[in-house]
């Protein structure tokens, strides 16, 4: 995450809270192609038929998820520990575990 971070912030033409605010709006964007591949995989639109797999939908998410994962970095360079300790937080209220 760090690295990928690193990677878009050194050629980033736009800077500070709009730069983050562009991170985040980016999830609409990765969300919108979920969509699409949902769609293509069950031939839902009939003027492209099935377009798409599940291993496309499959991609398309671990996008949502590392697009995610870089705004939180570019919200907070402690992410990894912000997105722990929220996972520990929403596992113990859904699964009835204590967070460790």
């Amino acid at each position: 995450m760090d690295a990928l971070w690193a990677w878009l912030d050194a050629d980033q033409p736009i800077a500070g809270r709009e730069a983050l605010l562009l991170r985040v709006l980016k999830l609409s964007e990765e969300v919108g192609e979920v969509a699409q591949a949902v769609i293509g995989v069950t031939g839902q639109n009939p003027r492209k038929g099935t377009s798409h797999t599940w291993e496309d939908v499959e991609s398309e998410l671990c996008d949502v998820v590392i697009t995610a994962l870089v705004a939180l970095r570019t919200l907070t360079p402690g992410a990894p520990e912000v997105f722990a300790r929220h996972l520990a937080r929403v596992a113990g209220r859904s699964l009835g575990t204590t967070a460790p």
